[in-house]
């Protein structure tokens, strides 16, 4: 079974500005785009006026570029989400935390096979890796800490880790990587018997392990991205869709600013709007992320982001894939209200939490937020 619709429907005002508050100021947005410019929608990556340009600047130098003649697969607004059809049970281990391997990877490589066009998941993976490149895998494991209950699943990360070496990447360039010893424990990465195959590096920067000069992309906050990240010509970013206490929504896009800054805790004012949007848009940001892997087998609708109340923790059974982080996370906010609205509880913008960062990532050019021209194609397996 499979669908192509518009996401979007005439009523939905997920994607209308309500008020200034939620939407950037003029002088905001001016400091937006020019400390870091906007990203083209069609593919180019975002160069950036403090320096991305000029060849001696230390942005510059942080700025990564696809190995020579390689350009990565990029495809706005689109995003495939394949399902595994029958009840929870039937594709989950037994304890219903973790999805059997074997449906794991297929949905994986159905979803990526789809949103390419590829005939298997390797050749898939060719229209974002390319062998010369250093990979970087940011997978997100703070609500799997105890007992592994909402991180992102082993089970997904090992045949994307997989797909990264049989496009011809060496092990010892790919590197899988959280923020603490704790998250990356919560993914059950190199715990017990969930070992990734031989040579592929894992490692956490600990918010320390920051060697850039600092840089300052919003209201003169000094913030360095981590060395695992800057490192890398490549980053796959594998996250969730969950609620957040306060940001309201956490997805693609903040797995992959707050996860990989030596500050976060400077990056929370004002529900982290419009912090999470700028420190996305940025040319080391922008230059090296190609892919979004979502895994919601399960998701959380309420009380967010620590998995503390098992009750908002539901079963979602599928994979998502998109190079689109900004209409991802604007479909994780839409999936995240529509089960709200099902429980009688409040939308995330009537809770005081709206994710008005989404927004603004669609402001800067990020990618597409109206609901009405994000395109996904749905399949279940």
């Amino acid at each position: 079974m499979n669908s192509t619709r518009n996401v979007g429907a005439a009523g939905d005002k997920q994607g209308t500005d309500t008020g200034a508050a939620s939407k950037l100021t003029r002088r905001q947005f001016g400091m937006a785009s020019s400390a870091v410019g906007l990203a083209a929608t069609s593919g180019t990556l975002a160069r950036s006026a403090q320096g991305a340009d000029d060849p001696d600047s230390a942005v510059a130098n942080l700025t990564a570029r696809p190995p020579a003649g390689f350009q990565p697969m990029v495809a706005p607004g689109k995003i495939t989400k394949v399902e595994a059809k029958g009840d929870f049970k039937s594709f989950m281990q037994p304890n219903l935390l973790w999805p059997v391997a074997d449906v794991a990877e297929k949905l994986l490589e159905r979803s990526m096979m789809e949103f390419t066009g590829a005939p298997n998941l390797t050749e898939a993976m060719k229209h974002f890796i390319h062998k010369d490149d250093i990979v970087a895998i940011k997978p997100n494991g703070i609500a799997g800490q105890k007992g592994a209950t909402m991180a992102v699943n082993f089970e997904l990360i090992l045949p994307v880790v997989k797909a990264v070496l049989a496009v011809g990447v060496p092990a010892e360039n790919i590197t899988v990587y959280e923020q603490y010893p704790g998250f990356l424990l919560g993914t059950r990465v190199n715990v017990r018997d969930w070992q990734l195959p031989e040579g592929v590096k894992t490692g956490t920067h600990n918010n320390n392990n920051h060697p850039m000069k600092p840089i300052q992309i919003f209201n003169g906050v000094s913030t360095r991205y981590c060395r695992f990240f800057t490192e890398a010509t490549a980053v796959i970013d594998m996250t969730q869709i969950k609620d957040h206490s306060i940001c309201g929504y956490t997805g693609t896009m903040k797995n992959i600013t707050h996860g990989n800054v030596d500050n976060p805790h400077a990056h929370h004012a004002h529900q982290a709007s419009p912090q999470i949007a700028m420190l996305y848009n940025h040319p080391i940001v922008t230059s090296r992320v190609r892919l979004h892997i979502t895994d919601a087998f399960k998701i959380m609708y309420d009380r967010g982001p620590l998995d503390k109340d098992p009750r908002t923790r539901i079963p979602h059974g599928a994979v998502y894939v998109a190079t689109d982080p900004v209409a991802m996370d604007t479909m994780g906010w839409k999936i995240v209200d529509d089960e709200r609205k099902k429980r009688n509880i409040p939308n995330l913008k009537d809770s005081r939490r709206e994710p008005r960062y989404v927004r603004n990532a669609g402001e800067f050019g990020l990618g597409i937020h109206d609901l009405n021209k994000i395109q996904m194609k749905s399949f279940t397996i």
